[in-house]
């Protein structure tokens, strides 16, 4: 099967994924992407530029795959002569009406950031079916998108969340895990703790840099490496954290290699999470693959990718909750470094992954 693999967005996680399906799959698969950076040009003008790309292509694809980062009702409207009789899917890394916003932003500040969320829902209605990288994230899509429609002064056409649900399902995004395992390592020393995220608002850093202060604060010995991309403009909390804890960081930037990250998560031992904002979370599911004891919020999609019977030991309720579930990691270390957490990754691994995506989409053109 021949599947053309639309990618406005071409950088970081969506990159990955995107590389990663057409290594692993069996199905021949065409990347048609742009450089992944302004992000909000790319949803609105995209699916302009990658329509005359597509329409210049001498080959037919028997299936088109979009990410939400693309306008697919523009980019059908510009192929259609060529795409017409072509099944379409709407993949959601993550989407623009439940994202938390931040309220510095220029759009939200002047209430324009609504837009981008409607090309998330007119593109659902476009696309023959819907997929999402989780339940809570489809979930949380579709609880949105009845508030949105809501707000517009007459037909709100709530109908066609219906139409949505009814093409949507769960595609779990697949990682490639293995590439870890020949960098393994023996932890010791203080007890290490873990930032993997982007420098951005939305993955809370305030909160995670407030629980190690307190930390500090009470004398408590412990390393922290903050790992994770930055861009121009980030929190100013980081270059706080990078004087208050300045004795207790051991690395602190974007790791230059793919071997560095890998060697930095079998070093970690305990990853606190404080996001607000996660549809999967890949970089989570990257340390716990390389055995970092996770404490994560009873939210987003943490506690559907957790175990059950994990949930009373790395789900927590409050902040609080939090800082003495790190307290008690902290004073168990040794404890904490014989548990093994892999297994809970591992089935998002591509190789348990792929025969799942193959199999899902070939029934998409029967």
């Amino acid at each position: 099967m021949n599947i053309l693999l639309l990618e406005a967005y071409f950088t970081g996680s969506h990159k990955s994924w995107a590389e990663d399906f057409q290594n692993f799959s069996s199905n021949d698969i065409n990347i048609l992407s742009m450089e992944g950076k302004f992000w909000k040009w790319r949803m609105q003008g995209g699916a302009i530029t990658l329509a005359q790309k597509f329409n210049t292509m001498k080959s037919q694809p028997d299936l088109i795959i979009a990410t939400d980062m693309l306008d697919l009702t523009t980019f059908m409207s510009l192929t259609r002569k060529k795409s017409s009789k072509i099944p379409t899917i709407l993949y959601f890394h993550e989407n623009q009406l439940s994202y938390p916003w931040s309220k510095k932003d220029k759009d939200f500040i002047n209430n324009k950031h609504k837009h981008y969320g409607f090309i998330n829902y007119t593109s659902a209605l476009t696309a023959d079916y819907v997929l999402f990288n989780s339940n809570y994230h489809k979930n949380s899509f579709i609880d949105e998108l009845t508030l949105f429609l809501k707000n517009f002064p007459d037909h709100n056409e709530i109908d066609t969340i219906q139409t949505i649900k009814d093409k949507s399902e769960v595609l779990y995004i697949g990682v490639d895990f293995k590439r870890f395992d020949s960098f393994k390592n023996v932890n010791t020393g203080p007890p290490l703790i873990l930032w993997n995220h982007r420098w951005e608002h939305d993955k809370n850093p305030e909160t995670f840099f407030k629980i190690l202060f307190n930390l500090h604060e009470n004398e408590i010995d412990f390393r922290i490496a903050v790992l994770g991309e930055k861009y121009n403009k980030y929190p100013t909390i980081f270059d706080q954290a990078k004087e208050i804890l300045n004795n207790k960081i051991v690395y602190f930037g974007y790791c230059n290699s793919p071997k560095e990250y890998a060697e930095w998560l079998w070093k970690a031992d305990i990853l606190p999470v404080t996001n607000n904002q996660d549809f999967f979370g890949i970089s989570i599911m990257e340390a716990i693959y390389c055995d970092t004891y996770p404490l994560l919020p009873k939210r987003l999609s943490y506690p559907e990718l957790m175990p059950i019977d994990y949930h009373k030991d790395h789900i927590y309720n409050n902040d609080g909750d939090l800082l003495n579930m790190l307290k008690s990691a902290i004073m168990n270390i040794e404890k904490i470094r014989k548990l093994k957490f892999n297994h809970i990754a591992r089935p998002y691994d591509w190789s348990a992954m792929i025969n799942i995506y193959d199999q899902l989409l070939l029934s998409f053109i029967k």
